[in-house]
């Protein structure tokens, strides 16, 4: 036998690697996604010359404050990044086809040009309709340059020779390597590229962002070490014919995974919603039963949703149950606590639950504002337009404590709402916030009374 594998087999799904073919992958379970790729000996030029010698320092001596980080000029952009971009950063921007990845990063060298040296590496489209994207955004300086290059070795000598502050990558799939015989796209090559870049990113202290193209799934393509080896995992998520986006972070090792950023797609680019609650609550009917508003907290921000419901009676022996924004499984399971604890005969009736505007949720604080939206519709009653609703409901039927009452209750003041119904236990928390009227049930048979 040879002292080493000639060729391995990698899942193109999840990039677990195997000595043989196997009709099914063991980690992800997918079936017949092994290919085989010839494993390179020692690739060589792995290794970045850093700009300064490694050595030794204590941890007093490293200075890393706020001051040290680069601000986008897009609001949204740095409160999910956790303040800006760090220096020497590699960031992963995913999302699906179209949904305004190369445009967000387009913007963001926009408003750094004035200041900063840019490079924007593009693998998938030419220099004319990079400019023409430009073209619908404004002007731009010259301190952007564009090169349209997917060879890893050409990339990587321009980058030490014009030693920019930030790097943009479109995208990591048609990057490759010579050194490795796969094709570009392939698990193989993704991590060469990527490591290559990462090297490059602390190395010489450069800030990178990498376009990632997204599975079916909804996950990054490639191996799942390409989001280990990242300092920051960003999510483009929304329907691609929607107006609105939302830029989600999963991973963020300079910052909180909570925070989420909402823009709005126009014809000059990506706009920030300021205001995202009332946002998603125009167009809300009036005096209509089945519709009431929850509060969601995403970070620190409190979102204002619309939950609709409709109950109908089924005319089969097996109802319909549709979660459309929320998790289906969450409203079965809070229909069975309506039916068991307040004795509402659901199981005859179909049931639709619809987060309005399209966004989706799954915090435990909008169980309450479902059930009301359920037992609106099922009586045909309306719920007061100027009231809202939040808190987590347990299997026997109690209304639980969620967390920063007060910033809910807030932010629901600010947009006019008189009457907010939250947990009892949470009522002591928000004494301070004076012009509503605050309600504190404990239990679903006290939220019911008040329909």
């Amino acid at each position: 036998m040879a002292k080493g594998k000639k060729s391995v087999f990698f899942c193109q799904n999840c990039g677990h690697e195997e000595s043989k073919w196997l009709g099914q992958c063991p980690a992800c379970k997918e079936w017949n996604t092994f290919v085989e790729e010839k494993v390179s000996g020692v690739t060589k030029g792995s290794t970045v010359k850093t700009a300064r010698e490694s050595q030794v320092v204590s941890l007093s001596e490293v200075s890393a404050d706020d001051h040290t980080r680069m601000t986008t000029g897009i609001r949204e952009l740095d409160r999910v990044l956790g303040g800006g971009i760090v220096p020497g950063s590699l960031v992963l921007v995913g999302g699906d086809p179209g949904i305004g990845k190369s445009t967000l990063l387009l913007q963001v060298c926009q408003n750094l040009s004035r200041e900063k040296k840019l490079l924007y590496i593009s693998g998938e489209e030419s220099l004319a309709q990079i400019k023409l994207r430009a073209n619908r955004m404004g002007e731009f300086h010259e301190n952007l340059k564009l090169l349209c290059e997917t060879n890893l070795e050409t990339i990587r000598t321009v980058i030490e020779n014009q030693h920019p502050e930030l790097v943009i990558i479109d995208s990591i799939q048609t990057m490759y390597s010579e050194e490795v015989s796969s094709a570009p796209g392939s698990v193989s090559q993704v991590r060469e590229s990527t490591n290559v870049f990462m090297q490059l990113a602390k190395g010489l202290g450069i800030s990178i962002f990498i376009v990632g193209h997204v599975t079916k799934e909804g996950t990054v393509a490639g191996p799942r070490v390409l989001e280990h080896m990242v300092d920051t995992v960003l999510y483009f998520e929304g329907d691609r014919h929607a107006s609105y986006r939302i830029l989600r972070g999963v991973k963020n090792r300079f910052g909180s995974t909570n925070e989420i950023g909402v823009f709005e797609m126009r014809q000059n680019g990506l706009v920030e919603v300021e205001n995202p609650s009332e946002y998603m609550l125009s167009g809300k009917p009036e005096n209509a039963s089945g519709s009431v508003v929850a509060c969601s907290m995403e970070g620190t921000r409190p979102i204002l949703i619309e939950i609709q419901a409709l109950v109908c009676q089924s005319n089969f022996g097996l109802p319909r149950r549709t979660a459309a924004g929320t998790d289906y499984n969450r409203v079965n399971l809070l229909m069975a606590v309506l039916e068991k604890r307040i004795g509402l005969p659901l199981s005859n009736y179909d049931a639709y639950v619809n987060i309005a505007g399209g966004i989706k949720m799954n915090e435990p604080a909008i169980d309450l504002g479902i059930i009301m939206a359920l037992v609106s519709s099922y009586k045909n009653r309306p719920i007061d337009e100027k009231m809202i609703v939040f808190g987590e409901v347990g299997l026997s039927g109690e209304v639980r404590a969620v967390n920063m009452p007060e910033q809910r209750v807030a932010e629901a003041k600010k947009l006019g709402f008189e009457t907010c119904i939250i947990p009892e236990v949470s009522k002591d928390m928000v004494k301070g916030i004076k012009g509503i009227k605050v309600i504190g049930v404990k239990t679903i048979n006290d939220a019911m009374n008040l329909l």
